[in-house]
């Protein structure tokens, strides 16, 4: 078997990978790192794992040394040595932080404050959109993992974006996700007593996802694609629900736009179109890798309304990762991943 490595395994995103690992049929999760919780059982950490494993977490150099494959759930700035580690040891890597997403160096310290630490190593690294990039991602040893927030939104778009079909100046993007999005460590935004009974925008125009969907959607649509993208926080413990409103280049018919988005994604076996009429909820895709998309018209019929929605903890995080592993090893596509979202 396969043995599979993750640093950061005590966040929310390292502990969801691990649940989903742990029930993965072709690979055995042998090592685990945390600098918080060195030396104790995940277990201890958290509950769910009790009498499901004995894993202790370690550091970054064992994980290294005992997998074959290393996931990194690590906050920014934080991957990029482990990442060349791993590599020059001749292990897989797939980056679950923003380290690797930007290819753009300038962009990269306009957003994040800082330079590339291993800037050779950019250009080894694939971006992990399956959807996109999968004959791509078979042969590489670095991966880029989405963001959650960019993964709605570029899955969204994608059909529209490759056919010239929309203006590709400031379209908007008006995102809403649970609050797991935040990270584990404690705010006073995603206090309970904050955060509960409420709905409101956070990081309005100056959210770090936006470079790394306006440099997506830009690849898409070989042109330059600018966005305005506002995130909100719902009292909710996971999921994204992205509305998308775009400006169709000409007179379109819905029909004819449903067809087109069907086509396009029935050889991708996570991503759900709506029959039309319908419209994508949260809890379609909670609990699943599953995104699901449905598409409108405003009552004037000159702009397109696409909304997206996946669980930011596994198509947004977890789940997209395991399927690059999944597509990089050779195992179908789906394996490990054949969840289905609870009907209530």
């Amino acid at each position: 078997m396969t043995k599979i490595g993750i640093i950061g395994a005590t966040g929310y995103v390292g502990a969801e990978l691990l649940r989903l690992l742990l029930a993965h049929p072709k690979v055995q999760v042998s090592a685990l790192s945390s600098v918080s919780f060195e030396g104790q059982g995940i277990s201890d950490v958290y509950k769910t794992f009790f009498n499901k494993t004995n894993l202790v977490c370690g550091n970054a150099d064992e994980v290294i040394e005992k997998s074959d494959v290393i996931f990194t759930a690590l906050p920014h700035g934080l991957s990029e040595d482990i990442a060349k580690k791993a590599i020059d040891n001749n292990k897989i890597c797939i980056d679950m932080g923003a380290d690797f997403r930007l290819s753009d160096e300038s962009e990269y310290e306009t957003w994040y404050g800082k330079k590339f630490v291993q800037p050779e190593l950019h250009k080894k690294c694939i971006y992990g959109l399956p959807e996109l990039n999968k004959e791509k991602i078979k042969d590489c040893k670095l991966i880029a993992n989405p963001g959650c927030y960019p993964t709605t939104i570029n899955l969204g778009l994608m059909p529209l974006l490759k056919n010239s079909l929309i203006e590709t100046k400031n379209i908007i993007c008006d995102s809403k996700s649970g609050t797991t999005g935040s990270g584990r460590g404690l705010t006073l935004t995603t206090h309970f007593p904050e955060e509960n009974e409420t709905f409101a925008p956070y990081k309005v125009g100056t959210h770090r996802h936006t470079p790394e969907i306006e440099e997506i959607l830009s690849t898409i649509a070989d042109e330059k694609v600018t966005i305005t993208f506002t995130p909100h926080l719902l009292p909710i413990n996971r999921g994204i629900l992205s509305t998308i409103y775009c400006t169709p280049k000409k007179e379109i018919d819905l029909e004819e736009i449903h067809k087109l988005y069907i086509d396009f994604y029935k050889d991708m076996p996570f991503v759900n179109i709506l029959p039309l009429g319908e419209t994508a909820s949260i809890k379609n895709v909670r609990l699943s890798n599953d995104c699901f998309i449905s598409l409108h018209l405003n009552h004037r019929k000159d702009q397109i309304i696409v909304c997206s929605t996946i669980d930011n903890m596994i198509k947004g995080a977890a789940g997209q990762a395991i399927q690059n592993m999944n597509i990089i090893l050779g195992f179908d596509e789906t394996e490990g991943l054949n969840l289905i979202a609870p009907a209530f």
